[in-house]
């Protein structure tokens, strides 16, 4: 099966096409490298750099590659930047979406997986988070996605285009050779563990005053490896709709730093800052229906086992992607 991934050379999309090639796909990666890593795509893959803002530039790599099915990642993620900047992330995620959308119409092409966000939720009205609950975005990242999501929709309906859209919570770890790798790093899980390689004096909590057990956010952590399991079981002909990709557990920022000094054995000094606009104090996923209906079965339910891949990672490759391997 030939398969387009926009945003390949990204964290996610990057561990997805390795498992696609592992698994006999033929993959084309399509990837700006605006913020993505060259050295990330896997060499087994075509390889075609370009924006999805341009029309003109999707729409000749779509007729080109003619693939049976899209995996979309190709977007802005850092909810910060998407309160300072809206523009960016409409933009992009929903101008970029709808122009990658709109090749796909021109060449005929009937699959796609597109990698949403729990943030399309808000603040849940309860937790854990199923798919029926009320999607009311706090930031603009959220916003852009589920716009997104509605277009799909209606695409699906009137153009026959069979969409999935997978809802992440937290993406962390690392696998042997793919790991976190952004400029600037906003995931707390790389944040903290630059602090435990010495890179970094302290890890900033953005609020401990939100009404959880211990003040901070909670959040559900799932390994990159699992998501990408995800998206292989999503690409399965009849496969469609709305799936929850997470564990429904989650941790507290506090857990997570006491589990990263467990794991590094280092002490990891931490200080108080305020809240981030538009984070939510508890995102945990009621995934039943990715385990029934997907028949997805993660391997890395663990806190300490995410923490540890990701801590083997940054160990080996301290500089990321900065040096080619």
């Amino acid at each position: 099966m030939k398969v387009l991934v926009t945003g390949g050379a990204g964290y996610i999309g990057s561990v997805v096409t390795e498992r696609l090639l592992n698994n006999g796909y033929d993959v084309t990666v399509f990837d700006n490298l605006e913020r993505g890593h060259r050295a990330a795509v896997d060499s087994r893959a075509s390889f075609i750099e370009g924006d999805l803002r341009h029309a003109n530039v999707i729409n000749d790599a779509m007729a080109r590659v003619k693939p049976e099915a899209v995996l979309h990642f190709a977007a802005y993620a850092l909810v910060g930047e998407s309160m300072e900047r809206p523009e960016l992330y409409f933009e992009n995620n929903l101008g970029g979406g709808m122009n990658l959308a709109a090749a796909m119409i021109r060449c005929g092409i009937p699959k796609l997986v597109f990698s949403s966000t729990c943030a399309t939720y808000g603040t849940p009205l309860r937790v854990p988070i199923d798919e029926q609950a009320p999607q009311k975005p706090e930031n603009a990242y959220g916003e852009s996605k589920l716009g997104f999501e509605k277009v799909m929709t209606w695409y699906a309906k009137c153009h026959g285009i069979q969409s999935v859209f997978l809802r992440y919570f937290n993406a962390a770890g690392a696998t042997d050779r793919l790991g976190e790798d952004h400029n600037p790093e906003t995931h707390l899980i790389p944040n903290v563990l630059q602090v435990a390689l010495g890179r970094s004096a302290a890890v900033r909590i953005f609020g401990a005053d939100y009404p959880t057990p211990d003040g901070t956010c909670i959040r559900d952590y799932v390994h990159i490896a699992d998501l990408a399991d995800a998206h292989l079981l999503a690409l399965r002909d009849g496969v469609s709709g709305a799936f929850n990709l997470g564990y429904g557990t989650g941790a507290s920022v506090r857990q997570v730093i006491d589990a990263a000094r467990r794991i590094s054995g280092c002490e990891i000094p931490c200080e108080t800052a305020p809240r981030r606009a538009g984070d939510p104090p508890a995102l945990v996923a009621a995934g039943e229906k990715a385990l029934k209906e997907l028949g997805w079965r993660p391997q890395y339910t663990d806190l300490d086992a995410i923490i540890e891949s990701a801590w083997r990672w940054v160990r080996q490759y301290p500089d990321g992607y900065e040096k080619e391997r």
